[in-house]
């Protein structure tokens, strides 16, 4: 069951990760918008309604929606098919359409089949494209499509040329103020004196810094002034009408065409899918470890792409890169979408002249130190100690989604997650009991003898809708083997969940390890040590001990 947030509860965490993600989406969305051959307005249009409208319906809590960048070639493609954007726009209409009846037919569900070893190669891999994308920003050199995220880009050239041409077009100016920008950020998190003012976001901070110092090389006429091509560059509209002007809306005379439908459906299960793997990378990467309820996710998501769309905006799906940021500056609820949401909105009508001071060598720094997060050498060896069948899919979904795109690289992740289970788990069946239960009476959860993490889905189903207050025995006496997912759940339940709804869990029969069937493999382990303190991503070893019922 999940619980009613009060939106105001953290209101002071999610103000400073609102404005924080703001900073970073702002480029993004216009960079994106280029990428995409479309209005630079319509990619701001998107963020808008991907906070405000996609953030208030969404049930997840750190989720971030706005438009995507695995998104941008359809869209270029699909714009230069139907030679107009107001026609593409109805296109996007649709695609929100089918995205609502999606879920309404709770299709939503399948991202419980994504592997978590597949689910954290793919951050990974998004954190090594993340800083080879931005390194070059970082030395001052723009060339490349500021919202491609694909190895090969959509101008013929891919993202180690770019890395390769950064010695062609070191601008002195923009390294001082990304190493300054660095300092600051990581001085924020580690000073004890500065992390103190955790009220003032370091990436504000390091914005504010950068500007001024960026002004004051300019106002002194020196060479380490950075030009306004390495600038922010949003529209600045002279006059209301000019304003009104950037606004397209829907040519709805293109439903008939056909190959508006087939966009509109090739954009809805794109979009649907690239959700789907973004919630269920937020809900790893969430603290508390809440549940979010996909099918309503698909609905928020539908109704956020329809009113973009009329609004003259780009499709949308919740993103990881944004995500990732908005976790990494302390966010609690989805109220700091919301407001990353209300800040674009706020500065396209009030200051854009002010934001397009800003360097992008500093929004370089930041989603530097976001790209090291997700791609840190903690989580590499975190799944090379678990073993080949862990590390192998790991690994695989990592290089794929570096080198190709993040649909291709899920894809190949899934499909060795699968060989894998096939391979050990050939003969293995699943049994699940659950007793009719009223609340405080005991629930008893029966793991049969091999679990995998294809059953990952009716036991997340079946702890989320345990009751408050409930005594809940997990039995794994006959269990040979289970999945490292199912223990990454069992153990989130019982150290997060259960503590917070005040459930009383008992683990009774699980050993120490459990090994694959066929091999002798130490390293194939699956030891239930790993996950105790597994949030810390530590190796910490204990010994499992049961609780005891009070009587």
């Amino acid at each position: 069951m999940t619980k009613k947030i009060n939106l105001f509860a953290n209101l002071k965490s999610d103000f400073a990760s609102g404005l924080v993600v703001f900073l970073v989406a702002l480029p993004l969305c216009l960079g994106i918008a280029m990428a995409s051959g479309a209005p630079l307005f319509s990619g701001i249009i998107s963020g808008i309604i991907g906070g405000i409208v996609v953030g208030y319906l969404s049930t997840s809590h750190i989720s971030v929606s706005g438009p995507a960048a695995g998104l941008t070639a359809i869209v270029l493609t699909a714009i230069t098919d139907l030679g107009a954007f107001d026609v593409f726009l109805t296109a996007v209409f649709i695609a929100g359409l089918i995205q609502l009846v999606l879920g309404f037919v709770k299709a939503g569900s399948i991202s419980n089949y994504f592997p978590t070893n597949v689910i954290e190669g793919m951050l990974a891999g998004i954190g090594i494209i993340i800083i080879l994308k931005q390194l070059p920003h970082a030395f001052g050199y723009d060339s490349d499509f500021e919202g491609d995220q694909s190895f090969l880009q959509l101008d013929g050239s891919d993202t180690l040329s770019s890395l390769f041409s950064i010695f062609n077009y070191i601008q002195l100016g923009s390294i001082i103020i990304t190493v300054l920008s660095l300092i600051i950020l990581i001085a924020w998190d580690k000073v004890p004196f500065l992390k103190k003012l955790k009220l003032i976001p370091g990436a504000l901070v390091a914005v504010v810094v950068g500007v001024i110092l960026n002004e004051v090389f300019t106002a002194a006429g020196s060479t380490l002034a950075i030009a306004k091509e390495h600038l922010v560059s949003l529209p600045v509209p002279g006059s209301l009408e000019e304003f009104k002007s950037i606004i397209v809306t829907p040519n709805f005379s293109g439903v008939t065409n056909p190959k508006v439908w087939v966009i509109a459906l090739t954009i809805a299960i794109v979009a649907s899918i690239e959700t789907l793997l973004s919630i269920e990378a937020a809900d790893r990467m969430d603290v508390q470890k809440r549940y979010t309820d996909t099918n309503v996710e698909l609905k928020a998501q539908g109704i956020g792409n329809m009113v973009s769309s009329l609004l003259g905006g780009l499709p949308l799906t919740s993103v990881i890169v944004r995500t990732s940021a908005n976790n990494n500056s302390g966010a609690k609820s989805k109220m700091s979408a919301i407001i990353h949401g209300l800040f674009l909105l706020i500065s396209v009508l009030t200051i854009p002249f002010v934001l397009n001071k800003i360097p992008l060598a500093t929004l370089a720094a930041i989603l530097l130190l976001v790209g090291y997060k997700l791609a840190k050498p903690a989580t590499f060896l975190h799944f090379l100690e678990k073993g080949k069948y862990q590390f192998v899919p790991f690994i695989a979904t990592l290089l794929a989604v570096v080198f190709t795109d993040l649909l291709k690289g899920v894809a190949l992740g899934i499909v060795i997650s699968i060989i894998f289970v096939l391979k050990g788990n050939l003969k293995r069946a699943y049994s699940f009991r659950k007793e009719e239960y009223a609340d405080g009476d005991v629930i008893h959860i029966d793991l049969a003898q091999e679990v995998s993490f294809l059953n990952k889905a009716a036991i997340k189903l079946t702890l989320n809708d345990i009751p408050e207050n409930s005594k809940v025995v997990i039995d794994a006496k006959d269990t040979v083997y289970i999945a490292h997912d199912i223990l990454d759940l069992i153990h989130e339940f019982k150290t997060t969940r259960a503590i917070d709804n005040n459930i009383k869990v008992k683990l009774k029969g699980f050993k120490k390890a459990y090994q694959l069937e066929n091999t002798s493999e130490t390293q194939n382990h699956v030891t239930i040590e790993h996950y105790y303190d597994f949030a810390k991503r530590k190796m910490v070893k204990k010994e499992v001990q049961a609780e005891v019922f009070p009587e």
